[in-house]
């Protein structure tokens, strides 16, 4: 007898996903999800939110970058890029919700993207990879929901 810790448990689940599981109806509500976080966040970038984040971060450099979207020639370190890709996706409150609140796209795809874009040319992951990577995302902030006691009490706070 083995006794399977939940952290352990959700692991193993978390690692055993593949693009095989990815059903029809999954990978069309993601590629609708997708499509509808990138269009909230493009027009997120205008807001003064967006434009002040994006000044701030401006001072950290690496190596490595990525995408800021709505400009063809501004790129920063993953984990700034997807910050102020994240601040776009959210700053005008557009972006899907779950019950008890939570916005999982805004958080997930500009993490995903940004990491997408720092593979070297030969390792470039393919559209399904991306769909796997943005689905356990999904999976990932659905359970930790699912097991949070402040977020049950959310309803109750408002």
């Amino acid at each position: 007898f083995t006794s399977q810790t939940v952290t352990g448990n959700f692991a193993k689940v978390i690692h055993g996903l593949n693009a095989n599981q990815l059903t029809d109806q999954v990978i069309q509500r993601s590629k609708r999800m997708i499509l509808d976080t990138l269009g909230v966040g493009l027009l997120g970038t205008s807001t003064e939110v967006c434009h002040k984040v994006e000044q701030y971060s401006k001072i950290y450099s690496s190596d490595l970058s990525s995408t800021i979207w709505g400009h063809l020639d501004f790129r920063l370190p993953p984990l700034y890029a997807a910050f102020v890709n994240g601040v776009a996706v959210h700053s005008m409150d557009f972006d899907d919700t779950w019950h008890p609140a939570t916005h999982p796209s805004g958080a997930v795809l500009p993490a995903v993207i940004a990491l997408s874009e720092t593979f070297p040319q030969k390792k470039k992951i393919s559209g399904l990879e991306l769909l796997l990577a943005f689905n356990v995302g999904i999976e990932v902030q659905g359970r930790l929901l699912h097991f949070s006691r402040e977020a049950r009490n959310i309803p109750k706070r408002y």
